[in-house]
């Protein structure tokens, strides 16, 4: 079965029994603040581990149940359970013989008491994991991205609308240091009024994208990918198969809807997308790897090397991302914010100010970070200390827990989830249409025009 079918066979079996997990959840009546959370995860691969780490790390958190179809990554996310001296949380998806169950999540939202959940699966499992938690009232903090097809935006929204159940997607780039103290920047005004921004996901992912199933050797240890890969080689490499658009955008995007305020006072009005031929990923097996034998050098990869999109605002921004995973390169998203009064950019971290720095110079980004560090950062940068990302990963799920445990709206929300996300099969449809440009939905709905913007104005989270 591919992960395609996977995801079918997922959302097709899942439906018989989303209600008696949504009995079984029962409707929750507006909590009081908490002080204890119990969460569970679905997902403990790589990237979930990640993320579990930060949640054994924390007083206010137990894990009370894990769910993977995979034996190896089940009993790796136990053993760092239990070394963080922690209670060995109830396990979910693999049986006594080691045969992985991939409708075993349904039976983990069954467990009592269950505060949140974080999924952290393959992309195209993402969206019916996260409805089914949220018709069993179960708390989603979801992994990027929300879904894979168009549908699949609306879908999680209308469940999530259905329900009340609180979600986030969980973008951890919106935390980062830089990051954020560009935000407090905007917010006072230096860039003056915001013209043009960009941002993007540009990341050499060969080595990722195929690896033989080494466990000693997680990354660049071959050429294999789909069921004889390892790790993301396992799914992630598929998509580049099959699908032709901008297949990771919250990274770059999340950003700077926060610096325009999407859904809160603006919105995306129009998205087009242009892909350029696809060699990259031929050209390292074939001539990288020197395996032009191997069946990895017969595949037809539809992803472009290099796709650039362009989203228009409501306000009259413009935004430019670019996916670009197959080349040789260093990593950098590539952030760019530019405005009447000077602009910003991380590539070489270096900013201009009109009036302040000198005429028609860069200067040092490092003094500007200083003074305008966020006071997330301020407050929490010791504990960040070791965390994921360079501590992004400590500050998004700090912020899902925070939220939680004040029964507060989530800091990057349902609407921003589903808007990220859909980029990508609007990039796609764009691109398969000869870069036709197309009209972005409000899946607001006309609220973008009285929400207010919350994220990262309290200090909590």
């Amino acid at each position: 079965m591919t992960l395609m079918q996977r995801r079918e066979f997922l959302r097709n079996g899942s439906a018989a029994a989303l209600g008696a997990a949504a009995l079984s959840g029962g409707a929750r009546a507006a909590a009081a603040p908490r002080s204890r959370l119990r969460l569970a995860m679905i997902g403990t691969g790589m990237r979930g581990q990640v993320l579990l780490r930060e949640l054994v790390r924390r007083d206010d958190v137990e894990v009370a149940a894990l769910c993977d179809i995979e034996a190896l990554m089940l009993q790796r996310a136990l053993a760092m359970v239990e070394k963080a001296g922690k209670p060995r949380p109830a396990t979910f998806g693999v049986d006594a013989a080691g045969r992985g169950d991939p409708m075993a999540y349904l039976k983990l939202l069954e467990h009592p008491g269950l505060d949140g959940v974080i999924i952290a699966t393959p992309w195209e499992l993402h969206a019916p994991m996260a409805i089914a938690a949220m018709q069993a009232k179960v708390p989603v903090g979801c992994e990027v991205v929300a879904g894979v097809t168009l549908q699949d935006h609306w879908d999680v929204l209308r469940a999530q609308q259905s329900t009340g159940t609180p979600y986030m997607l969980l973008e951890n780039v919106c935390y980062r240091r830089d990051v954020m103290a560009v935000l407090q920047m905007v917010r006072a005004g230096l860039f003056g009024e915001l013209v043009h921004l960009q941002g993007g996901y540009q990341h050499d992912l060969r080595a990722v994208k195929f690896n033989s199933g080494d466990p000693a050797k997680p990354y660049g240890s071959g050429v294999e990918f789909g069921a004889k890969g390892w790790s993301e080689a396992r799914w992630r490499t598929e998509h580049s198969v099959q699908r032709n658009g901008e297949l990771y955008p919250s990274h770059g995007i999340g950003p700077c809807a926060m610096y325009v305020n999407i859904h809160r006072g603006n919105r995306f009005t129009h998205i087009n997308s242009f892909a350029s031929k696809a060699r990259g990923l031929h050209d390292y097996v074939v001539n990288k790897m020197k395996a032009k034998d191997h069946p990895s050098a017969k595949a037809k990869f539809k992803l472009g090397d290099i796709v650039t999109t362009t989203l228009a605002c409501e306000n009259g921004e413009t935004i430019v991302l670019q996916h670009d995973t197959s080349l040789p390169r260093p990593y950098s998203l590539g952030f760019r914010v530019q405005g009447t009064d000077g602009l910003w950019m991380d590539l070489n971290r270096s900013i201009h100010i009109e009036g302040i720095s000198p005429p028609h110079q860069w200067e040092d980004f490092k003094r500007y970070q200083d003074r305008f560090d966020h006071p997330l950062w301020k407050k929490y940068a010791a504990a960040a200390e070791g965390a994921g990302h360079g501590g992004m990963d400590y500050f998004v799920i700090h912020a899902f827990v925070e939220a939680l445990k004040a029964n507060a709206p989530m800091p990057i929300d349902i609407y921003d989830a589903v808007a990220w996300s859909a980029i990508t099969p609007l990039s796609e449809q764009s691109i398969a249409e000869g870069f036709k440009t197309l009209a972005f939905p409000d899946f607001t709905e006309g609220q973008w025009k009285t929400r207010k913007p919350i994220f990262a104005f309290d200090d909590r989270y």
